[in-house]
């Protein structure tokens, strides 16, 4: 019986990590909204980490957290570094690339709670008196990012964020 019962779990095992090896090899999370707001105010918040603790929903998950800042006041080369609890980990951000008033292009490497490099993009579109603002991640995803994408959904837990940092950056964008 203990024989029958270790073949059914090596193979199920073995069955979801041959699954896992067939998932996409990037990931994408992406959210939009659209602010009555000009895209240049829009584009001061997003270029300047300083004003993140106004809006980014990662800043409230952890009040407390260490946050370092270098390089560039904001911009490109702009340094955001945090450490903090189980909910906000141990990173680092760079802005790489801006087209003002319409594009923001970090690069983002957590450390913490495991090791990932992606790219954050802010885009601003103006639409009439309003502007469409694009939050998009996207990143490689190794094999251990695959099997946990089985289990938990990375678009729906990060996408969750990402709309509320939206809601935020839309109330402070719009007084």
């Amino acid at each position: 019986m203990l024989k029958t019962i270790t073949i059914i779990v090596v193979v199920l095992i073995a069955a979801l990590l041959v699954y896992a090896a067939t998932r996409p090899d990037t990931f994408r999370v992406k959210r939009a909204t659209n602010i009555k707001a000009p895209p240049e105010k829009i584009f001061a918040l997003i270029n300047d980490f300083h004003s993140w603790g106004s809006w980014s929903a990662y800043e409230q998950k952890d009040p407390a957290m260490k946050r370092t800042y270098s390089g560039a006041a904001n911009g490109e080369g702009a340094v955001y570094e945090w450490e903090g609890d189980k909910n906000v980990g141990k990173g680092r951000m760079e802005i790489a690339e801006t087209s003002p008033p319409s594009k923001v292009m970090i690069k983002l490497d957590f450390i913490k709670p495991f090791e990932t490099h992606n790219i954050a993009e802010f885009t601003m579109e103006p639409k009439g008196d309003s502007t469409n603002v694009t939050w998009d991640m996207h990143g490689p995803a190794p094999f251990i990012s695959k099997v946990i994408g089985i289990f938990i959904n990375m678009d729906s837990m990060v996408g969750k964020d990402f709309e509320t940092g939206l809601a935020n950056l839309k109330t402070v964008a719009e007084k």
